[in-house]
């Protein structure tokens, strides 16, 4: 395609570079929409990311080399000189750059995705790229970013903020199924995390998903254990390291979530609005 993004930019869709900041489960929904609707995206990411919703996050090509996202493969590479070679493959690159500067200055981008979720701004600023995107709380739409997005769930997730910053973080998880902060799995105490079951499997309420050490991290709902962090981390007490889902559906867990797709599809309507003005 290389008719659309033109009044801000000579490129077609197919040509304008996407980075994305982070690479957990919204930076990937994000990523998905954006690969899918033909943008070259790239990711970047810290050395160990923590992710729970493993099976849905592109973070954990650091570990794998590669993840596959319905359809869509990542690839872990060592310097910005791979990214090209990658995205003639048809996969999103990603690196391990935490601020992002050395890919920035090489591929130029004329998006910057922060897509970290921390509830603050860690170092994004709005000359970060001709278009700097800001998901959820800690951002404000035309100081540090040109545009937010917002996160929370319910009426406006997903929308545009042109001036102004995202509702709040609330501290309370999106309710599924009757469920907010039951559905999480937290540690109790500091140590080294050992799950005793896998994404996919279902519990009862009760049930050890797995231990810290030698204490029992316990579901408090029956359901689908949908996300659950890597074996051999290191955690803090009162961590989240896995959610249960109390839906019952496997194959919600090996799916972007319903929230993933409308930020991503927020994100790509912020693109087309703010090049096509």
């Amino acid at each position: 395609m290389k008719k659309g993004i033109q009044a801000k930019s000579d490129k077609g869709i197919d040509e304008v570079i996407v980075l994305i900041r982070g690479a957990g489960e919204m930076a990937s929904g994000v990523a998905h929409r954006l690969h899918q609707s033909h943008f070259k995206v790239c990711m970047l990411e810290i050395p160990h990311p923590i992710a729970v919703r493993r099976e849905v996050s592109f973070c954990e090509a650091i570990y794998e080399a590669e993840k596959e996202v319905e359809g869509v493969r990542s690839k872990f590479i060592s310097k910005p000189e791979e990214i090209l070679s990658v995205w003639k493959d048809g996969k999103i690159p990603i690196l391990v750059d935490p601020d992002g500067e050395k890919t920035r200055r090489f591929i130029k981008p004329d998006v910057f995705v922060d897509a970290i979720m921390a509830k603050k701004n860690l170092g994004t600023h709005i000359k970060k790229a001709p278009l700097v995107i800001g998901l959820g709380p800690g951002f404000y739409a035309g100081k540090d970013v040109h545009i937010v997005i917002e996160t929370n769930r319910g009426h406006d997730l997903g929308r545009l903020i042109l001036k102004g910053a995202a509702e709040p973080d609330t501290g309370t998880p999106g309710n599924i199924g009757g469920y907010t902060v039951e559905r999480l799995l937290k540690t109790m105490k500091k140590g080294v995390f050992h799950p005793q079951k896998w994404i996919g499997d279902r519990v009862n309420k009760g049930s050890v998903v797995a231990v810290v050490d030698d204490f029992p991290v316990m579901a408090k709902i029956s359901g689908i254990v949908r996300g659950l962090i890597r074996e051999g981390v290191e955690v803090k007490k009162g961590m989240k390291v896995g959610d249960i889902d109390p839906r019952g559906k496997r194959e919600f867990c090996f799916t972007i979530s319903d929230k993933a797709r409308a930020i991503g599809g927020g994100v790509l309507e912020a693109i087309l609005y703010w090049f096509n003005r």
